[in-house]
């Protein structure tokens, strides 16, 4: 039944986004460097992807300052590059994502934070993202821009839902310069950390139900789920493994959480 109500709330997530058409945004502005961002990161984000909430509430100066940055630098394709674009809407998703947090807490799970129809218009269909005169929300950055866009698996190691069952959010941010090494270590940890995925034996697995939800993200990567993820895993599956998949944790990954 849980399953269920997971595969509709990605049905809507799916509509919405597919009103939503990227175009070329045309924006004089240069690309952006992270570093506010890699500071709060580094002093509130914590080896095991906990967060201090409470932390980035307190640094909200700071934080305020990346964010307004991020709202005054949309990407023009023609003038940064893909890496360059493909980093700022990384970042700029977790950043919003904590934003949307903290503005809300404290609370238990960001799925807590509801506007409009449930399963339909959640969480992620909030419209509280402004970027030089166009609104987003989470939905839009990473089904409407993120995956279609750069079509990268390793996104989905990237971006973090603020929850316990979430890749680890990286306490550092995403540079253009480091792009393809940061996605492939964020993957690597995800898909070899027992919390979030169990690979038994080389014959059984269970994994996080990411591969689930996105599966066709993963196989336009390689040809099955099992051999994307043998990309990455340190125990090798057979091609005949048994997969099934972990229950989803939404609890906040709030560092006073998580024990």
């Amino acid at each position: 039944m849980r399953y269920n109500k997971y595969i509709l709330l990605l049905i809507g997530c799916l509509f919405f986004t597919s009103c939503f058409k990227v175009k070329s945004f045309d924006s004089s502005s240069k690309p952006i460097n992270h570093l506010q961002f890699d500071s709060l990161l580094r002093k509130y984000v914590n080896a095991a992807g906990e967060v201090n909430y409470k932390g980035f509430i307190a640094d909200s100066v700071l934080f305020k300052s990346y964010l307004k940055a991020l709202s005054a630098h949309h990407p023009n394709e023609k003038i940064w590059t893909r890496n360059e674009q493909m980093a700022y809407w990384i970042n700029a998703y977790n950043a919003f994502t904590i934003k949307l947090i903290c503005d809300h807490y404290p609370i238990a799970s960001i799925k807590d934070i509801k506007r409009g129809i449930p399963l339909v218009s959640d969480t992620w269909a909030i419209n509280f993202i402004n970027i030089e005169g166009k609104t987003y929300n989470l939905n839009n950055i990473e089904h409407g821009i993120l995956r279609p866009q750069f079509n990268d698996p390793r996104i989905h190691a990237a971006v973090n839902c603020a929850s316990k069952s979430c890749p680890k959010l990286r306490n550092s941010a995403y540079t253009a310069e480091n792009l393809d090494a940061q996605l492939t270590e964020q993957m690597r940890a995800f898909i070899n950390d027992p919390l979030r995925n169990h690979i038994l034996s080389s014959q059984s697995a269970e994994v996080s139900k990411i591969f689930s939800w996105f599966s066709g993200d993963f196989t336009k990567a390689q040809p099955t789920v099992i051999d994307f993820i043998n990309v990455y895993s340190a125990k090798k599956l057979n091609k005949n493994a048994k997969i099934s998949h972990l229950d989803y944790d939404w609890s906040l990954n709030d560092v006073k959480q998580i024990k």
